[in-house]
């Protein structure tokens, strides 16, 4: 069977052949893919193969990734003028400045980090949020299975740069067997999975599963609702007290700590506010680990009371959490060994901006349009509007406490105007009222910076990146592949 390689579909090859591949040509993959650059798609596609070879069918091996080498080859080098509109651009500078600053609010806090990998879902920027000039963590959280395996697949966790991955969700029953899968593998690697329960019949599901297979004992987190009735039992109620009763009489999980993520927080207008959502979440937190230890020493035995792990953060809190007073205020009364943990912020977005707790140079991605048409006189106040080519899919429809899809905030065509209007795949841009303005043509590149990063960035199957800080803003210097799939 011949075979075929383009950027978008990596090597085409029949599951025939994969399945039968000879055992001497398993061991030289191998040898490749552990000796080369564990970036290359063509070694993510490789060990996908592997593992097809190797075990039984996964659906996973179904979902194949853009060639990062024939990306690197056709754009690197590029001008933004240059490429395809529309277009994801992230400023990995800035990414690193921003990693940066997490890193120096935890050892601040004398605390542990954790980092959420959910916005971006690529290789590179998991290493930029595990190691950064301010600090080094190895701990990460996962949004999906298939970003956990991406994390493997590229050689984070056999070179030691990952070592602690939590599936960031209530553990689903449907996908037990899968972390099963993954938690072994990671073990093969002196790696661990950790999971969040906040339920009974969730431990349950792991019981029935162990009794089954004889797998192992699973390290849990217990979920907080602080208070956003999002996910997690309330502390101090019979909910909270059944559910810490099963996991410490469970045999099939061990408490680890106790979670909360203060979603709310997005609220936040100043630092002050965040400082309550963050406050907010380690009492929550806190209080669940006292009732834990009491029904711990009721209970008798060890149950590691005193290594739990207090997790708690979103971005906001965690840029709140620069403050001198909130941290001797909190840290000093925790029954556990407190983690903070975030997601946005290697990207951040208007949402972002909102809080007041950060700037404008500190938001790394914008997606790259092009005006496509312009319309004198036509908005409702007199003034003009303009169609861009990326709409309600390359931008997402979520919105926040800034008007509008978007924000053309940076120096160049268009700053100071606003996405107003999405369809499809086109929007409508409005000049800002009472914001010092410039012109707009037919044929301008302009540089939208969107409300919520995540949900952009899921759009896009690779993102261009540039290098502010090395001289080359609007030059191509990589092209990070994301990971898509569940």
């Amino acid at each position: 069977m011949g075979t075929r390689r383009s950027a978008l579909g990596g090597i085409g090859c029949g599951r025939l052949t994969i399945c039968t591949l000879p055992l001497t040509i398993v061991l030289v993959c191998k040898r490749i893919l552990y000796k080369n650059d564990h970036f290359t798609s063509g070694n993510n596609l490789l060990l996908a193969y592997l593992v097809m070879a190797l075990r039984p069918f996964s659906k996973r091996a179904l979902v194949t990734l853009p060639d990062k080498d024939a990306l690197v080859q056709e754009y690197v080098g590029q001008r933004l003028s240059d490429l395809p509109t529309p277009s994801l651009v992230v400023d990995r500078s800035i990414v690193a400045q921003n990693c940066a600053i997490m890193h120096q609010t935890a050892k601040d806090w004398d605390a542990n980090f954790r980092a959420h990998v959910k916005t971006h879902k690529t290789a590179e920027g998991v290493v930029h949020q595990l190691k950064s000039s301010a600090g080094t963590t190895h701990a990460v959280i996962v949004s999906t299975i298939m970003e956990a395996w991406h994390i493997v697949n590229a050689g984070l966790v056999a070179d030691g740069t990952v070592q602690d991955i939590l599936y960031g969700v209530p553990v689903p029953m449907n996908k037990i067997a899968d972390l099963a899968e993954l938690a072994h593998t990671m073990a093969s690697h002196q790696g661990v999975v950790r999971l969040i329960v906040d339920n009974p019949i969730q431990i349950q599901g792991l019981e029935e599963f162990g009794a089954r297979t004889g797998s192992h004992n699973w390290s849990v987190f217990i979920k907080v609702d602080a208070g956003n009735g999002r996910a997690g039992q309330v502390p101090n109620t019979p909910a909270m007290t059944a559910l810490l009763q099963a996991a410490l009489l469970s045999p099939a999980v061990s408490i680890y700590g106790f979670y909360c993520h203060a979603g709310n927080s997005y609220a936040s207008k100043s630092a002050g506010e965040g400082s309550s959502f963050l406050t907010e979440e380690v009492n929550a937190v806190n209080t669940v680990a006292q009732e834990a230890a009491q029904l711990a020493s009721k209970l008798g035995g060890s149950h590691g009371v005193e290594s739990w792990t207090l997790s708690v953060g979103s971005t906001p809190t965690m840029h709140a959490a620069a403050s001198d007073a909130v941290r001797d205020q909190l840290r000093n009364v925790l029954v556990g060994k407190l983690e903070l943990h975030a997601g946005n912020y290697p990207f951040n977005d208007l949402q972002q901006l909102a809080t007041n707790m950060i700037s404008e140079h500190q938001i790394a991605p914008f997606v790259l349009s092009q005006v496509i048409a312009y319309y004198p006189g036509r908005a409702k106040d007199g003034g003009d509007e303009a169609m861009c080519d990326v709409g309600g899919i390359g931008m997402s429809r979520d919105t926040g406490p800034r008007p509008g899809y978007g924000d053309l905030l940076w120096d160049g065509p268009g700053k100071g105007w606003r996405l107003v209007k999405i369809s499809q795949e086109h929007g409508t841009l409005q000049r800002k009222p009472d914001t010092p303005t410039s012109q707009l043509q037919i044929g301008d590149y302009i540089k939208i910076c969107c409300q919520h990063a995540c949900l952009t960035a899921a759009a896009y199957p690779f993102y261009f990146v540039v290098d502010s800080a090395g001289g080359k803003p609007d030059e191509v210097v990589d092209v990070w592949v994301s990971w898509k799939g569940w």
